[in-house]
């Protein structure tokens, strides 16, 4: 919780210096200015709603605030990135023009002002556009191809879903959307591969109900991701996935057979799982036979480091959104070792879902939801 507040206080303050901002630079009338700061207030109201939905606040009255404040936000990030860009340019302007001897002070007024308005044109648009884009998550579809696949597992069709985060700004008609998507592909098994929420079973639990009818006859799986974790017991949200029909891997496997065929799909808790909770992939591999196939779902992808030391041939993963917001995409490499799709670590295949949701704003750029479809195959 102390991260949230260092979070919102951080982006309060950007916010209060655009407000700043952009009333010095267009010289607004007192009565526009009275405007926006009021409007201001109420923004960050909603925004504060934001923070609580799910978690000390009930959706069912605090997601539209929730959607309005936390949608703000994503404006905040554009605003203050584009000012930065307009400052630079300023300032070069300034720079060469105290070289050549010359007054730029009347240029540099008008590039910032004209900066500023086309800041906050751009940014309003690429949000809304953002918004249209996190609406519905996109079907997916990936050929991996495996050297160990076993044969009678040959075109074996796998639906991967993570990061949903249903709760702020997403309820249940997401959710089923998503579901919806899924059983229109007939996947022979479906995985859940964590961050399904944000919030607590008592006020987020009944969006995730449209789980219970996912349908695949070789089964539906899941495995925790980091923020089942920060309202509380992640257990408690685990244990609660159960009752929807699904099975959770709590650092343990299970064996799929076709014909005289197996692979094990394992399952382990985030890499930040708190006590008692931690990931343990080598009790979830434990007493497996060394030429078996296994698949490994892990949140983050990250932890495909010490699934390839331990001979997992293939890991799926989420948590990234594929930076959600571009340009945040550039820091994900800062921490993970993959962004998105399929990649090689080591000599296990890694696949990143860029996840069917959006955490935060309910904004995606540049970075679309998806539910991904992987067909398995021999190679």
């Amino acid at each position: 919780m102390s991260r949230v507040l260092f979070v919102g206080l951080f982006l309060l303050l950007i916010s209060l210096f655009l407000h700043w901002r952009f009333l010095s630079v267009t010289r607004a009338p007192a009565r526009f200015a009275r405007t926006a700061d009021v409007l201001l207030v109420v923004l960050w109201l909603c925004a504060t709603i934001g923070f609580g939905s799910g978690v000390v606040l009930d959706p069912s009255w605090a997601r539209v605030p929730a959607f309005v404040g936390l949608t703000w936000l994503a404006v905040v990030l554009y605003l203050f990135l584009g000012t930065v860009l307009v400052g630079l340019v300023c300032t070069v302007l300034r720079v060469a023009s105290r070289a050549m001897g010359r007054d730029s002070a009347a240029l540099r007024l008008r590039v910032s002002r004209v900066g500023s308005a086309m800041v906050a044109v751009v940014s309003v648009s690429a949000v809304a556009y953002g918004l249209v884009e996190a609406s519905t998550p996109r079907v997916t579809n990936t050929v991996v191809a495996l050297g160990g696949l076993p044969p009678e597992f040959e075109g074996l069709r796998v639906a991967l879903v993570s990061d949903i985060h249903a709760g702020p700004t997403r309820g249940a008609g997401f959710v089923r959307t998503v579901v919806d998507s899924v059983n229109a592909q007939n996947p022979d098994v479906v995985l859940l591969d964590g961050d399904l929420i944000d919030g607590t079973v008592d006020l987020v639990g009944a969006d995730l109900d449209p789980l219970r009818e996912l349908r695949a006859p070789s089964g539906v799986f899941a495995v925790s991701g980091n923020h089942e974790f920060y309202a509380g017991d992640g257990g408690e949200w685990l244990d609660f996935w159960s009752t929807l029909g699904i099975d959770v891997l709590r650092n343990e496997r299970t064996t799929l057979t076709r014909g005289d065929g197996a692979i094990d799909i394992a399952g382990i808790n985030d890499a930040t799982a708190p006590a008692p909770y931690e990931p343990d992939l080598i009790e979830a591999l434990n007493g497996i036979e060394t030429d078996r196939f296994v698949l490994l779902m892990a949140h983050q992808p990250k932890q495909a480091l010490e699934a390839s030391d331990l001979g997992v041939d293939l890991q799926v993963s989420g948590h990234t959104h594929a930076g959600q917001i571009w340009p945040l995409r550039y820091l994900v490499p800062l921490q993970q070792p993959s962004v998105e799709g399929l990649d090689t670590i080591d000599n296990t295949t890694l696949y990143t879902t860029r996840g069917a949701g959006a955490w935060g704003p309910p904004v995606r750029v540049a970075a679309p939801p998806e539910i991904s479809m992987l067909e398995l195959t021999r190679g």
